[in-house]
This record gives C-alpha cells, sequence and structure tokens, in this order.
C-alpha cells in the first residue's frame, strides 16, 4: 500500500534501529547502559511536584486550559526572560507557552510555511528543525553548524541561489548535537543578514541554562537590538528543570510570528494541563537553584566521561554546553559509519549511543553521548568499550596478518 505524502517525505528514524536493537538486547538480560536518547534521568526537583500535587486537588483546574498559556505563566517567562537576558517581552502579545520546544517548531514551521518555501537549516541539527519544515511542504537547505566566520559564504550563497528567496533560517545554539555556543557577536551578525534579505529567524535556546562555565552563560538572539522584528525563539523547561515528561517551553519573540503560532494551536490543542502550568510558573519564579545543581551534575559527569572514556581510547571533546557530547568515531571503525558503528556498541559493549547521522548526513563520522546516565554507569560504560576497542584491535590485527600471508 503507498505511503501517504507527508509520510513519504520523512527518511527512516534512523534511531528507531538502534532502539529496536537495545530492547532485543534487554529482553535477553543484558544491561544496557544507555547514552543515545537525550532523556533526563534526574528527578524533577520537589517544589515543583508538590506544586503540581497541591493544584491538581481543585477540580476547577481538570477542565480545558489556555491553548497559549495560562498568563501567569506567560508573565514568570517575561520575568525569566527579563532577569536572564535583559530583553523585555510583552507577556500577552509576544509569549506563547508550547508543549515543549519539539511541538513549537513544529506548530510554527505549519503556520508559516507555502509549499516549496526554502528553510535555511544547519546540519547536523536536531531533528524536528529539519522534518517540521518537511512535513509543512518546506524546502531544506543545508547550512554549516559552527558559528563562526565559516557560517556566513555558504549562507550568502544559499540566499544567492535560492528560488524563491529563503523564507527562515533556523540557529540552534547551544546547539544539540555539536553542543557549539553562540556569542552575542555572532547573533548580531545573524540578524543583520536577516534584516538585509527579509528572513524570519527562528533561534532553538533549549540549553540555554545547561552551560558550564560560569563566566559565559549563553546568549539569546533577542538581545540583539531590532532582533526582534525578525526573531522568534523557541525555549523548553525539560532539560533546566528535568520536566521533560511534563512537555512545557514557550516562543517568544516577534509579534506576528507569535500572532501567527497562537492561531495555529488554537486549532490544534487546549494548551498543558492546568496543573502543570501553575507548576512551571512556580518553577520559573524561584532563585535559579534548582538550575544551578542541574547544571553541576552534567557537569561532572561531563568530566567523567571525558576522562574514563578517553582513557579508553575514544576522544570525547568536553562540550562547553548542552547535555551531550558530540565525539568523533574511532578512526579504525569510522568507515563503518555512524549507524553501524552505534549498532556494534550495542551488541559488543552494551552501550547505546546516538548515530550521528540522525541528526542530518554531515554528522555520519559522528556519535552523539547523551550525560543522562550517573557516573557510576558512564565509567562502566567506558570499561565496556575499552574492552571491546581491544578486541576489535586484535581481530582487525589477524584479519590483516591473514591477508598478508595470502
Amino acid at each position: 500500500m503507498e505511503e501517504f505524502h507527508k509520510v513519504r517525505r520523512l527518511p527512516p528514524y534512523v534511531f528507531e534501529q538502534v532502539n529496536r536493537l537495545k530492547a532485543s538486547a534487554r529482553a535477553g538480560g543484558a544491561d544496557i547502559i544507555d547514552l543515545g536518547m537525550g532523556n533526563p534521568d534526574l528527578p524533577t526537583p520537589k517544589a515543583i511536584v508538590d506544586k503540581l500535587c497541591e493544584v491538581v486537588q481543585d477540580p476547577r483546574t481538570h477542565r480545558y486550559s489556555s491553548s497559549k498559556g495560562i498568563p501567569g505563566l506567560r508573565r514568570a517567562q517575561a520575568a525569566y526572560y527579563a532577569r536572564r537576558f535583559g530583553v523585555k517581552l510583552n507577556p500577552d502579545t509576544q509569549v506563547v507557552a508550547t508543549l515543549g520546544s519539539k511541538e513549537g517548531f513544529a506548530n510554527m514551521a505549519q503556520a508559516i510555511t507555502a509549499p516549496g518555501d526554502v528553510i535555511l537549516c544547519p546540519n547536523p541539527t536536531y531533528p524536528i528543525h529539519a522534518f517540521g519544515f518537511l512535513m509543512a511542504g518546506g524546502v531544506i537547505r543545508s547550512l554549516p553548524v559552527e558559528p563562526d566566520d565559516s557560517f556566513f559564504p555558504p549562507l550568502e550563497r544559499a540566499v544567492k541561489h535560492s528560488i524563491p528567496k529563503p523564507l527562515a533560517l533556523i540557529v540552534n545554539y547551544p546547539s544539540n548535537p555539536t553542543a557549539y555556543v553562540a556569542t552575542l557577536d555572532f547573533y548580531k551578525d545573524v540578524i543583520a543578514f536577516a534584516k538585509k534579505h527579509d528572513i524570519i529567524v527562528l533561534s532553538d535556546l533549549a540549553y540555554s541554562e545547561i552551560y558550564f562555565d560560569d563566566n559565559n552563560p549563553p546568549p539569546s538572539v533577542l538581545e540583539v537590538p531590532g532582533a526582534m522584528d525578525v526573531c522568534v525563539e523557541f525555549t523548553s523547561m525539560s532539560k533546566t528543570f528535568s520536566m521533560p515528561g511534563w512537555r512545557m517551553g514557550f516562543a517568544v519573540g516577534n509579534e506576528r510570528l507569535i500572532a501567527a503560532l497562537t492561531r495555529v494551536k488554537s486549532y490544534l490543542d487546549y494548551g498543558a494541563f492546568t496543573p502543570i502550568q501553575v507548576a512551571a510558573t512556580h518553577a520559573l519564579n524561584g532563585d535559579g537553584s534548582d538550575i544551578a545543581e542541574v547544571r553541576n551534575v552534567y557537569k561532572r559527569r561531563r568530566d567523567v566521561m571525558v576522562d574514563s572514556f578517553g582513557k579508553a581510547g575514544f576522544e570525547v571533546p568536553p562540550p562547553a554546553a548542552t547535555m551531550f557530547a558530540w565525539a568523533k568515531i574511532p578512526e579504525k571503525f569510522r568507515h563503518l559509519g555512524s549507524l553501524e558503528f552505534s549498532k556494534l556498541l550495542v551488541e559488543k559493549a552494551d552501550v547505546a549511543v546516538a548515530p550521528g547521522i540522525g541528526f542530518g548526513e554531515m554528522g555520519d563520522d559522528y556519535v552523539r553521548l547523551a550525560l543522562v546516565e550517573n557516573e557510576h554507569r558512564i565509567r562502566q560504560a567506558a570499561r565496556n568499550i575499552k574492552k571491546f576497542m581491544s578486541t576489535a584491535d586484535q581481530t582487525m590485527h589477524n584479519v590483516v596478518s591473514l591477508n598478508a600471508h595470502r
């Protein structure tokens, strides 16, 4: 039977192949150390859970909620932007609550994309950045992801050679999966370029609070004067407050774009469950100590991973931000590609990672390692990988020796 049009536009979900292997290995009794999915293992802070439990006792909160987010939640998000970035937002017209940043991106794509619209998108990047627009009928033109001078010549070429002219540019810093962090100077150049060419900027800032240099917290693109004219930014409470299953995020910025997203959402959902929104408001209005502790846990795990994996012969560059490390596949395995290497790690080392190809073809020499297991388990993963790699060395040596004697 022929697949439906929108489904047909999506490539195979490569993560599913690793997930199937992982499930099969676990069913066979294997203890898989899962560094694949970016699914935080830390508990949601108790005060946030307590607020949810308190509010849910009121039956009035069980009714339909507000699609754009209850007023108190939107005010709390505006206050967060004022404190953290010095950015002033009108909570009524420049803030909308989303069911996580993923839903926000997908519905923004539905709101603004006409069939054939060109979207400029980093490669590799988080899949929804490209596929949200593909499902909406858009066309993706890939760009490099590193936020430096190398970013702009391909951007110039993309605008010059795209017909029709690109509609939007996606930026994602701190980046998933590469963990690159942008500077405010970089964002100034992005906004100047967007204004010059009349292009919308969509910024994914989901990892704004997971950073490891206390002197350089990642900026918001909306800190650039005039950015509000062309830009919407998406944030999420999933990683910041260890609330992934709560599905709470935000889109903020340009009033026209926020109005378009709000209108689309009003046809599709009634917003998050009201007690979740009240608990999220409580979290945003907190003193920041919960965020600091989450950051410290990921920093300790990062340091353990970089050290233990390095000693195992698998070099992992220390990420400056996010809950991920982006590591080049060890050279002797690189010819396999990231999907086959990831499958091999599940089968031979009981370790799951995310294949880089899942984030775009430019990621195929890499794997993404999520900091979602405790330090003991990360060290165990390194031991497993060291053992696997030493065995693989011997196997490859035997093959070379056999061929040499023929």
